[in-house]
């Protein structure tokens, strides 16, 4: 015989809830009152965690950690030396470590100050040029703990634009079976006229599965000839083996595609298209259309695919016509993920990929809001880009295309046993 459940009384539940909420509110009150009342807090919390990652870089160097006796150790720490970082909490001091021998080499100044110079550089040159306000002088001086001159301002920028040039125009020596391409828009200022500028972004996915940025570079806009010349000068760069391009409905970025990589299927970004969607459906319309649309994108198999869509055509046909002759014109164009393993239907089937790039690069670009010139703002996407990059090739794979080789192998299979 079961034990019966204990009552429970509602009234009761919902007031023991809230007064948990308000401790948890409560809670996060103290945090943000003890940050409040120490402008430090922040620039000594990055402090303690980029110290800690200093010694841990020394000790990997040495093998051994300090104080350790092991056999496999490869020589001994010699005190430390000084370093400045600037960082958007303020200017820290770091003690770096040394070894006796010189081994020790730490990416952390150069990973961590690259978009930090572009950034640093793009609001001083708006602030020496005098195009600037009281704030930007204020924001500058919060991330720098000084004023840069003119001079010290190119100094710091030729430095950095050298080193950006050469990842730009760096040699693509692998193949990628995946290519994901997007646009997004920054204000410049040119000839004192503020301007938008299109900033066209490459992401390619290798046969080790990483995701790769391949090219950043700005137009001045989203043009037929403007996306033909990136993606040439991708493949003057050595871009090869694509056999999926993803991008949304753009005119000349989908010419481009077909003209300069025409062994490539093309999927259209399912999401772009859901949004287009929008445009053939009365202000009015029932909920229920568009999600049961949205559905159709997590099938199995185009087959399962279609017979839903079969299924939601007849559906809804006769409440929305227009948006069922649109959708059935142009559907297709967003199923092509399907012809790929099932484990990477939901990395293909839209151009979320970027997704970290385009939010890394609106975070910062808000804090300059109108570059004072193009060289400015291609200086910091690329910035940015290198670090996304690094992290990318750092970190573990992000598809298995051991499964995209097998996949292969199986429709070949498939269409021999056919013939």
């Amino acid at each position: 015989m079961g034990h019966a459940k204990p009552f429970t009384n509602p009234l009761a539940a919902e007031k023991e809830e809230r007064q948990m909420t308000r401790k948890q509110n409560s809670a996060k009150a103290d945090w943000k009152a003890v940050m409040g009342q120490d402008e430090d807090f922040m620039k000594r919390l990055v402090q303690e965690v980029l110290q800690q990652v200093l010694e841990a870089e020394m000790d990997e160097t040495l093998q051994a950690s300090k104080g350790e006796r092991n056999s496999g150790r490869l020589g001994y720490r010699s005190g430390h030396y000084g370093r400045s970082l600037v960082t958007r909490v303020g200017k820290i001091e770091l003690r770096v470590p040394q070894d006796r021998q010189g081994r020790f080499r730490t990416e952390v100044f150069e990973r961590y100050q690259r978009s930090e110079k572009a950034l640093v550089g793009a609001l001083t040159e708006m602030y020496v040029q005098g195009v600037s306000t009281r704030k930007v002088k204020a924001i500058t001086e919060e991330l720098c703990g000084h004023e840069f001159s003119a001079s010290t301002i190119s100094r710091l920028n030729q430095q950095l634009d050298e080193e950006l040039k050469k990842f730009a125009g760096r040699r693509l020596e692998e193949d990628y079976p995946y290519l994901i391409v997007d646009a997004r828009y920054e204000k410049v200022r040119e000839d004192g006229v503020i301007r938008s500028r299109a900033v066209l972004i490459a992401i390619g996915v290798n046969w080790d599965g990483r995701r790769c940025v391949l090219g950043v570079e700005l137009a001045n806009r989203e043009s037929a000839s403007s996306w033909k010349e990136f993606l040439l000068d991708l493949k003057k760069r050595g871009l090869r083996g694509v056999e999926l391009a993803v991008s949304d409905d753009h005119a000349g970025l989908r010419k481009a595609i077909a003209e300069v990589l025409p062994e490539a299927a093309w999927q259209r970004c399912y999401v772009h298209f859901l949004r287009n969607a929008l445009d053939h459906l009365p202000r009015k319309a029932d909920d229920d259309c568009l999600m049961e649309l949205r559905w159709l994108y997590d099938r199995r198999d185009l087959d399962e695919a279609r017979r839903d869509l079969a299924a939601w055509l007849k559906k809804w046909e006769s409440r929305y016509a227009k948006l069922c002759q649109w959708v059935e014109d142009n559907i297709e164009q967003t199923l092509t993920f399907y012809r790929l393993p099932l484990a990477h239907h939901k990395h293909l089937k839209s151009t979320n990929m970027l997704e970290r790039v385009n939010e890394e690069l609106k975070r910062r670009t808000l804090v300059v809001r109108i570059f004072p010139n193009v060289e400015s703002c291609l200086r910091l996407v690329r910035a940015l880009a290198i670090e996304i990059h690094e992290d990318w090739v750092e970190a573990i794979r992000y598809l298995n295309m051991t499964q995209l080789s097998d996949h292969r192998k199986e429709q070949l299979r498939k269409l021999e046993q056919a013939a």
